[in-house]
């Protein structure tokens, strides 16, 4: 209490230090929790790699594409050695004039042959209803993310494409990929991607043979990324990636995304921490005489420098702490507000949150480390002249 007391002495000054520190570490949190979103998301991407190859068109990116692959390219897969299953899926974006520019995953449909079960070690959890089922048509369960942008309930019915679907599932909440995938019927979603073509394609191809990746399973003992290769190298008019390929395209380039932001907010910390400098250099210049008369009575260095270092602590911490709920507070409505349209940006972790408020009060104490120094080495004699 006496070291709160000492510094709201002077309340405007030390509103202004804390509010210094809070500025910083609201930037760090509002930033860093984007930065932990997208890292999610790609540790949900390695996490579905982990054990198989995804096969797609030449153009594909990151193993998906929405150029169409021939369903024959699957038995053309499934005969090269070391493979034990391939699946063949539809992906497609949920709208085809989406404008909105999407931090993450976009919201998206997603169909599958139901050949990976048995294989898949990937799951995504219904928590309302039930899961797909292969013969079903005109159904489709729902990402935990779009449930407010459709109005999806279950029982009720959802407009995707300008077609009404039935809701049979909603997914639990993942925080990765399938928080933003309908999930429709293999022959539904090939329906809507044959009336994505040009139209003088759509009417010369078979909806039925069309898919827009394979996910290849392999035996075991197999490397995944070697299989990619050896895909690649067998099957012609493809591309195929491990998970040391997805790795590279994805995680590289959030790694840099990262950086950088970390770096603005960490920068706009560090300006928050010279507040600190100059306020206990104001106030051991204030406090001069105060100084010289503990050091007459006996105070050594040591306690002098003790004092001062824990003032400039607790600004660091009040300032964490304030910056710290109001990050997370501007997260939490920046989520709310995006719900409705499924982009959902912030998630404050509780490593984000630890850190942030660590990293504040770290920046406190060394902050006051040479002010504490100066007063510490004050002249008691020449510190009791001091006017």
């Amino acid at each position: 209490m006496r070291v709160l007391r000492t510094i709201f002495k002077r309340k405007l000054r030390a509103f202004l230090t804390i509010f210094g520190i809070t500025i910083g570490v609201l930037a760090l949190v509002v930033m860093g929790s984007i930065a932990e979103k997208l890292q999610l998301l790609v540790d949900g991407g390695v996490d579905y790699y982990a054990d198989k190859v995804i096969v797609a068109a030449p153009s594909a990116m990151a193993g998906f594409s929405t150029e169409p692959l021939s369903t024959d390219v699957i038995a053309q897969i499934e005969e090269v050695d070391g493979v034990a299953r391939a699946a063949g899926s539809v992906m497609m974006l949920l709208e085809t004039d989406a404008s909105s520019v999407n931090m993450g995953v976009p919201a998206n449909i997603n169909a599958s042959d139901f050949r990976e079960e048995g294989y898949e070690t990937f799951q995504s959890d219904v928590v309302e209803g039930r899961k797909l089922e292969k013969d079903d048509r005109g159904a489709v369960v729902v990402g935990s993310d779009l449930v407010d942008k459709l109005g999806a309930e279950v029982g009720g019915t959802v407009d995707i494409r300008g077609e009404e679907f039935e809701v049979v599932g909603i997914l639990g909440k993942t925080l990765t990929a399938p928080d933003k995938a309908v999930q429709m019927s293999l022959p539904d979603a090939q329906r809507l991607l044959v009336a994505d073509l040009p139209s003088a394609v759509r009417d010369t191809v078979d909806p039925e043979t069309l898919i827009t990746s394979i996910a290849v399973y392999l035996e075991d003992g197999y490397d995944p990324d070697e299989m990619a290769e050896v895909i690649q190298a067998e099957v012609d008019d493809v591309e195929a990636m491990g998970p040391e390929g997805f790795e590279k395209s994805v995680r590289e380039p959030l790694k840099i995304f990262n950086q950088i932001i970390y770096a603005i907010a960490i920068v706009s910390l560090l300006v928050g921490g010279l507040s600190v400098i100059n306020t206990m250099t104001m106030s051991v210049a204030e406090r001069t005489r105060e100084i010289g008369v503990r050091k007459a009575i006996g105070a050594s260095d040591g306690a002098i420098m003790r004092q001062f270092i824990a003032e400039s602590a607790v600004i660091g911490l009040i300032g964490g702490l304030l910056g710290l709920g109001l990050g997370a507070l501007i997260a939490l409505a920046g989520n709310q507000a995006g719900a409705a349209s499924a982009t959902e940006l912030f998630l404050v972790t509780p490593r984000l949150a630890i850190g942030s408020v660590a990293f504040s009060l770290v920046l406190g104490v060394v902050s006051g480390l040479y002010p504490a120094w100066h007063a510490a080495r004050l002249n008691p004699v020449e510190a009791l002249r001091y006017e």
